[in-house]
């Protein structure tokens, strides 16, 4: 080797050892060789280990969770569904509990990536679920997630009348008296469907935020059935109030009995299925109380009712004024005081000859005994000839004195 090769080799040996301190050194060389810097990381393909990315393409994608109710919610409705999915993994196991410790069933979606509870929750009660998931990795995750549902000043109770078995004459319509002001009127409505074996469609009519009832155009059809279906347990009243439970109620419809009482004639008359039954003379109110006029449905029947004429208001010193006294047979009309009964022993001169009454419709012994006897809540009389005015229509069950075209409306 010359002189001159000698030197040549030396300075390409020297060049490498820079080399290889550069790259040591972690200089613009080391970024440029990925075959060996690949080698030193485990591939993801051959270990489901990692969810994050690294120098290759992720395999495991993160779980991601929808739950309702959503955690921490409060007043939330019993009837609001409790559910879970998860997307990029599995439900393991679901547990869904009330402050008692009390288990909520619930059902696994067929794909197992959703569950839901099974069934409505309590009102006024804390829940708690816990659940366990499972990523495509097959690693386990645990959490635990709580809510409260409505409390019991937000539920909202209602009466029905007639109660469920009943039997009523062809006049009665159905009555519902919600404990809280309902603003959803509409929905309210859609919750409850009514049928009747006679086919016969009807209309609800509010009289009040709390109070509505429904009634058919004409008289239900004498010995049919009527249906209410209420399904207004999480039924949202409006001013967060929500309904507390589902009920179906069957009505049945008795024989058509119809009375007529006529303050002119002195008369009351009664049909059963549009036959005549029977006819007495009466007597009805006076000048200064006269009997209220249009249709009043019989409400309740008392074998002897007291009566008292300071509830209308008289004082001793009235001429009207009678003091307390019993009346046998007595069958109401009206909340306000209207009954037909048997007319005192004072009056008995004056039935089929005068109105002396305080708006009751008076009958002899035999007439007042036979109504008693066979008429019945839901049948009705009509009262016609007479000064007085309608009964109010909260007065009792006025809803036959409202044409239908308002009625309906």
């Amino acid at each position: 080797m010359t002189a001159r090769e000698h030197r040549t080799t030396t300075r390409k040996v020297l060049l490498l050892g820079a080399l290889c301190l550069l790259a040591a050194g972690g200089g613009v060389f080391a970024a440029v060789a990925p075959g060996s810097g690949r080698a030193a990381f485990e591939s993801e393909a051959g270990s489901a280990e990692r969810s994050t990315p690294g120098l290759a393409a992720p395999v495991v994608a993160p779980v991601q969770l929808a739950a309702s109710p959503a955690d921490g919610a409060q007043q939330v409705n019993p009837a609001a569904p409790v559910s879970l999915r998860v997307t990029n993994g599995s439900i393991d196991r679901v547990a869904l509990t009330d402050s008692d410790g009390k288990a909520v069933e619930g059902s696994l979606s067929p794909d197992g990536a959703g569950w839901s509870a099974v069934g409505p929750l309590q009102f006024n009660s804390s829940y708690t679920y816990n659940f366990v998931v499972t990523d495509a990795a097959g690693r386990k995750t645990n959490d635990t997630r709580t809510f409260t549902t409505v409390t019991t000043a937000n539920e909202a109770d209602a009466a029905v009348y007639p109660l469920d078995g009943m039997k009523v004459g062809v006049a009665q319509p159905l009555q519902i008296t919600f404990s809280e002001p309902v603003l959803n009127k509409d929905a309210v409505e859609k919750a409850i469907k009514i049928s009747s074996t006679s086919g016969q469609a009807g209309a609800f009519h509010w009289f009040s935020d709390s109070m509505v009832r429904y009634r058919a155009e004409n008289f239900w059809a004498a010995n049919s059935t009527v249906t209410m279906d209420m399904q207004l347990f999480g039924v949202d009243l409006g001013n967060g109030q929500i309904g507390n439970f589902n009920k179906l109620v069957t009505v049945h419809i008795g024989d058509k009995k119809v009375a007529v009482a006529d303050a002119t004639a002195h008369t009351f008359s009664v049909s059963v299925n549009d036959k005549p039954a029977g006819s007495w003379p009466a007597t009805m109110g006076d000048t200064r109380f006269p009997s209220a006029r249009g249709f009043l449905v019989f409400m309740e029947k008392y074998r002897v009712e007291h009566m008292s004429a300071s509830s209308i208001g008289l004082k001793p010193d009235d001429p009207a004024y009678y003091g307390e006294l019993d009346v046998n047979y007595a069958t109401r009309l009206t909340p306000s005081g209207e009954f037909i009964h048997q007319a005192t022993d004072s009056a008995m001169p004056y039935i089929g000859v005068a109105n002396l009454s305080h708006g009751c419709i008076g009958l002899g012994p035999d007439g007042a005994k036979w109504v008693f006897d066979n008429m019945t809540t839901g049948d009705v009389v009509q009262v016609v000839n007479t000064e007085g005015e309608n009964a109010n229509f909260d007065d009792g069950f006025g809803d036959w004195n409202i044409p239908w075209p308002q009625y309906a409306n």
